[in-house]
């Protein structure tokens, strides 16, 4: 009998808007005081009146676009009905049959549907178990959920297929999408099908990390396998994902939609999606991380892992291609991947040090560029290059004046090296020796001390020549 995975994904994330959905609390993920943004009309006092978030129903839009959806002309807003402590209202405002968005499709993946509703509120245990509180700030912050059909087959795509997501989302400026915060969050249907035959659906909640997506995924596909080869049955039923034990655990059993009892949220009205500024909205959608890896490879000649490390946030994407707009016009042999190196590299690794993101430095992408030129043309030593950049990262300077106030240009004429490279001939007659027998790393050797001697600044290129040249 063979057996196939088949997974469908529920993916929360919560949308950056000023207020919440339906009230002008606001929204603060930041916000580290319990119950500090929340007032009324979020905490679900009686007699008070939502009203709705018109930014978060653009962001939604704005995603469905971006995902090839279809929006109908008419959305509202429904009652889904059900109690936890978390759920101020005991009921949460979501939509049920006449969502934003329809269709869709992402990593070939297709889409069911895209909504919007309102986030719950966040438990807090004690540790030692004997009490819990309710912190209600997310309580009414404005939640997308996203639902795939059952087009996943394995862990590995679903994860691949839920990166892509966080990464549109950033794009978009819709959504930090920060899973470790809980701005996103993934839920697994996972069933096993046997000769083509749809097997019975679990689904997987709690899970906060792609690491987990996966793990979650792969464990239960397992799970359900040894149940069915033993002969069992599967139950339709919500599962958590355990991350300590390493496994997934029964919740309860899995709720239908009518359990939920939806009926139209009476104090909402249906929403006229013609009427808002679809044409600008549209606009405001920018080139998407599938299309810019694609062209960075083509007018930058970067490998697709390149341009995917490039493209992985838009903001250093758009530092890396002004720079190399930049260093475009000033040479006509721009050497992008010398760009893409000192970028992903030297650049990336002082941000590393100082925890800084790329919108937080002092080099603006001109002046970067300006040092892949000095870099390129000779003008100065890989080793001064690095010593450079890290000035500009302290002080913003221009590379060009750092270079003529500390007097690092690069010496490569020829005679003013003659008597450093006799001088080490003369000095490490050993590792002369060494070269002639065929030993490489002499040569290195020789090379190093000249450029220690002339403190960085020579040619090492010329440097070798004229090593060679004199040994022979």
């Amino acid at each position: 009998m063979k057996r196939q995975p088949t997974i469908g994904l529920e993916i929360h994330a919560e949308l950056k808007t000023q207020t919440k959905m339906f009230c002008d609390s606001l929204n603060d993920p930041e916000e580290k005081h319990p119950n500090a943004n929340v007032c009324p009309v979020c905490a679900g006092h009686p007699g008070t009146l939502p009203t709705i978030n018109k930014a978060a129903v653009e962001s939604v839009l704005k995603v469905g676009m971006a995902l090839k959806g279809d929006i109908p002309q008419f959305s509202k807003f429904d009652r889904k009905n059900y109690f936890y402590p978390d759920l101020p209202k005991g009921y949460q405002i979501s939509q049920y049959d006449l969502p934003l968005i329809f269709g869709g499709v992402l990593n070939g993946v297709r889409l069911r549907r895209i909504h919007l509703e309102e986030d719950t509120g966040r438990l807090i245990h004690s540790e030692d178990g004997k009490s819990s509180f309710v912190d209600y700030n997310r309580a009414g912050v404005p939640l997308m959920e996203l639902v795939t059909e059952p087009d996943i087959t394995t862990a590995d795509q679903a994860v691949e297929f839920a990166k892509e997501l966080q990464l549109i989302l950033r794009y978009l400026g819709v959504s930090d999408a920060d899973m470790e915060k809980g701005q996103m969050r993934v839920e697994a249907n996972v069933s096993v099908s046997a000769d083509n035959v749809l097997g019975t659906k679990v689904e997987v909640k709690n899970i906060n990390s792609f690491k987990a997506v996966h793990d979650a995924i792969e464990f239960e596909i397992k799970r359900q396998e040894e149940v069915l080869s033993s002969g069992g049955k599967i139950v339709q039923e919500t599962r958590g994902w355990d991350d300590a034990k390493h496994k997934t655990v029964s919740q309860r059993i899995k709720e239908e939609a009518h359990d939920y009892r939806y009926f139209p949220e009476p104090d909402l009205p249906p929403l006229d999606l013609s009427k808002f500024d679809l044409a600008a909205i549209k606009v405001a959608v920018p080139e998407l991380p599938k299309e810019k890896r694609l062209r960075f490879g083509k007018e930058y000649a970067l490998k697709p892992e390149q341009a995917e490390v490039a493209c992985r946030d838009r903001a250093v994407a758009e530092y890396f291609e002004e720079a190399a707009s930049e260093l475009k016009s000033e040479d006509a042999r721009a050497d992008f991947q010398l760009l893409y190196n000192y970028l992903t590299s030297d650049l990336f690794g002082l941000m590393a040090e100082t925890g800084a993101a790329i919108g937080d430095i002092k080099i603006d992408p001109e002046n970067f560029a300006d040092l892949v030129i000095l870099a390129s043309g000779g003008k100065i030593s890989s080793r001064t290059a690095k010593d450079i950049l890290r000035k500009m990262l302290e002080t913003g300077m221009d590379p060009n004046d750092i270079v003529k106030r500390e007097n690092l240009g690069q010496i490569s004429d020829e005679s003013a090296l003659e008597q450093t490279v006799a001088s080490i001939l003369e000095k490490h007659s050993a590792a002369v020796a060494d070269f002639k027998k065929g030993k490489e790393s002499a040569l290195q050797f020789l090379i190093g001390k000249a450029m220690a001697e002339l403190k960085g600044k020579g040619n090492p290129k010329l440097l070798q020549e004229m090593f060679i040249r004199k040994i022979s």
